[in-house]
């Protein structure tokens, strides 16, 4: 008796196998961009993970899909939309800040659930939303956490349009805009954004010193690589995002808690390091405490980065920006401070990175 003759498997086409390797490609590809899952790549218009909503500063988009949290202050996202009304759905009571299109900015206090951001009906046609949250420091909890906008029936989002260039700030609670009238939004790091049409981050916190304090200060030498300002992990993936530019303002702090001149100098020249690491091809600004702080410190650890072959990196002299007209205190800006500091910082960024 025969038995059944064995046959080879099928084969596949060429074309067939070239067709499953681009999907997967392209999946994979889709899963790297939105930092998340397959359901992450194919959220719905409006939802968390939705691609035409930019995220602009530090968010954690990977911890839940539902709910997306920013870090460090001055973080905002911008979106698209079609339609005639949008509402936020906002996790728990917070404070922030909305524009849209080109209209007034529109503060909302203490507000949770579904927030109703177009009370009058707008125009039909393409819109865009751009909102911010009140920094979570000191006594004030607020929950910074972005679930979703809802749209009309039928609507959508779209990408907004993106500017090219980026420039971060790096600084403690005068970066933070602390006692200006809308904190990040008024501080000089935002100001300067908007002037010169980048899209610009707050890597700052109130208190936050260079070097790490066995008291407790926010040592951001430490923490600039963090996702989180007060956590020592997850590390942030600086792939996210590129940094044309990146200020620094630090060392107004670091007097009161113990820091040598020799610490400090090390520190700041750790730092530069890293921040050129983080961005190649950044241009990095170190600027001199407005209260006068380590400032040959500073300056001698830019002067060691260019020896050491670091030609994009400069020390801002800031001597005489502020009077005492320009503070609240005898430290923080007020709103006329920050503009002051913006007239004179945004030039010198530009003339850098070409915006």
């Amino acid at each position: 008796m025969k038995g059944t003759p064995c046959r080879p498997p099928p084969r596949t086409s060429p074309r067939r196998a070239l067709t499953a390797l681009v999907a997967a490609v392209l999946m994979a590809f889709l899963m790297s961009w939105t930092g998340g899952s397959p359901a992450q790549a194919a959220a719905a218009p409006g939802q968390p993970g939705d691609p035409n909503i930019k995220f602009i500063g530090r968010w954690d988009t990977t911890s839940s899909p539902t709910a997306y949290t920013p870090y460090w202050a001055g973080a905002y996202y911008r979106a698209g939309f079609t339609g005639r009304t949008v509402k936020l759905k906002q996790r728990g009571t917070i404070d922030l800040w909305t524009r849209i299109d080109n209209g007034p900015v529109t503060f909302y206090d203490d507000v949770k659930g579904t927030v109703n951001l177009t009370p009058t009906a707008l125009s039909p046609g393409n819109h865009t939303l751009q909102v911010n949250y009140q920094v979570v420091a000191g006594s004030y909890k607020g929950d910074a956490v972005f679930q979703g906008l809802v749209l009309d029936s039928g609507a959508t989002t779209f990408a907004p349009p993106a500017p090219a260039r980026t420039v971060e700030f790096v600084g403690d609670s005068i970066t933070v805009g602390t006692t200006s009238s809308q904190n990040a939004r008024t501080a000089y790091g935002w100001l300067i954004g908007e002037r010169l049409g980048v899209e610009h981050t707050q890597i700052a916190q109130g208190g936050a010193c260079l070097v790490a304090a066995a008291d407790g200060c926010v040592g951001l030498e430490r923490q600039f690589t963090k996702l989180n300002p007060n956590a020592a992990t997850p590390d942030w993936n600086f792939s996210r995002y590129r940094a044309d530019a990146v200020v620094i303002n630090l060392g107004t702090n670091d007097v009161g808690h113990g820091v040598s001149s020799a610490q400090f100098q090390s520190a700041y020249s750790s730092l530069l390091r890293k921040v050129r690491a983080a961005y190649p091809q950044a241009w990095i600004f170190a600027l001199e405490t407005f209260r006068g702080r380590f400032v040959p410190q500073t300056e001698a650890a830019v002067k060691a980065a260019v020896a050491g072959g670091d030609a994009r990196v400069s020390f801002v002299d800031t001597t005489g920006w502020l009077g005492s007209g320009d503070l609240t205190d005898s430290v923080h800006p007020n709103d006329r401070g920050h503009r002051v500091i913006a007239d004179r910082l945004a030039p010198v960024i530009a003339a850098r990175i070409g915006a």
